[in-house]
C-alpha cells in the first residue's frame, strides 16, 4: 500500500533534496505544500503517513510576519500530540521545538559550510550514527531550547541541540541532510552578498562541497532510510 508524505515548503529552492528519492524508494506519495501560497489550516494533521517540515528563511519568532508560521506550529502541536511521524530540517526542527513549547532565537553565529555534528550517547545508536564523522552541511543562525521529553541526538561545538527525537516517529534535524551539489549552487548564487557579510568565500564553500557532499549524501541517505525503517506500521491516533 503507498503511503503518503505531506511536505511543508517554503521555498522552492529548499525542497526535499535527496531525501526524495528515498521517501519514494520507501513506498511514499509525496505531496508538497507551499505554506506561503497555501493554506495549511486546511490540512488535517492526522491524515498523511508522515509530516516533513523543510527549511526556510525566516525565523519562528517573525511569524506575526509570516502568519503561516502560526499555523504551522498549530499543525506540529496536534500531529505530535498524536504521536504521528514528523521529520524536520532546520527551520522544521525549530517549528517542531515551538510547537513542543520551547523558545527558538538567535544563535550565537551564522553558520554556513560543512560542519561536524556528534551524535550524542543516545544519538549513536539512532540514525544519527551515520553522521558521525561526516561533515554535514548547515546554514543557519537561529537555535532552541531543547523540549522537555525529547531526547538530544546530536550536537556541535556551536550549536548544543544539532538534532532531537521522540520514541522511533519523531526526528528534527538542524542541519541540512537534503542538500544536492544542484541545491548547494542554487544556495550559493542567490546568496552571495550574505555570504560575503558573514565572513565566508563562495570559493572555499564550493571547494568544501566538492570535498564532503558525496559522503553527506551518503551519509545522509542511510540515515533518512533507516529513521523511516523505524516507523514500522501506520499509527492510528
Amino acid at each position: 500500500m503507498t503511503r503518503t508524505a505531506v511536505v511543508l515548503r517554503h521555498d522552492d529552492t529548499i525542497h526535499l533534496g535527496n531525501l526524495e528519492p528515498v521517501l519514494r524508494e520507501h513506498g511514499y506519495s509525496i505531496r508538497y505544500v507551499d505554506t506561503l501560497k497555501e493554506d495549511v489550516r486546511a490540512l488535517d494533521p492526522r491524515e498523511a503517513d508522515l509530516l516533513v517540515v523543510l527549511g526556510g528563511e525566516m525565523g519562528v519568532y517573525e511569524a506575526d510576519e509570516f502568519p503561516a508560521l502560526h499555523a504551522e506550529i498549530d499543525l506540529l502541536t496536534q500531529r505530535l500530540g498524536a504521536s504521528l511521524p514528523v521529520f524536520g530540517v532546520c527551520l522544521g526542527a525549530q517549528l517542531m521545538a515551538n510547537a513542543l513549547g520551547s523558545r527558538v532565537y538567535r544563535g550565537p553565529t551564522n553558520e554556513i559550510g560543512y560542519r561536524s555534528v556528534e551524535p550524542t550517547k543516545a544519538g549513536a545508536t539512532s540514525p544519527l550514527r551515520h553522521v558521525s564523522g561526516v561533515p554535514v552541511f548547515q546554514w543557519h543562525s537561529d537555535t532552541f531550547d531543547l523540549p522537555d521529553g525529547v531526547t538530544r541526538l546530536a550536537g556541535s561545538p556551536q550549536y548544543g541541540n544539532e538534532a532531537f527525537g521522540i520514541g522511533d516517529w519523531a526526528l528534527a534535524v538542524q542541519f541540512h541532510p537534503e542538500v544536492t551539489e544542484e541545491m548547494h549552487e542554487v544556495w550559493l548564487a542567490a546568496s552571495e552578498a550574505e555570504v560575503a557579510a558573514e565572513g565566508f568565500d563562495v570559493g572555499d564553500l564550493r571547494r568544501e562541497r566538492e570535498r564532503y557532499s558525496s559522503g553527506m549524501q551518503n551519509a545522509s541517505r542511510s540515515m533518512f532510510s533507516e529513521w523511516l525503517d523505524g516507523l514500522g506500521p501506520r499509527r492510528t491516533p
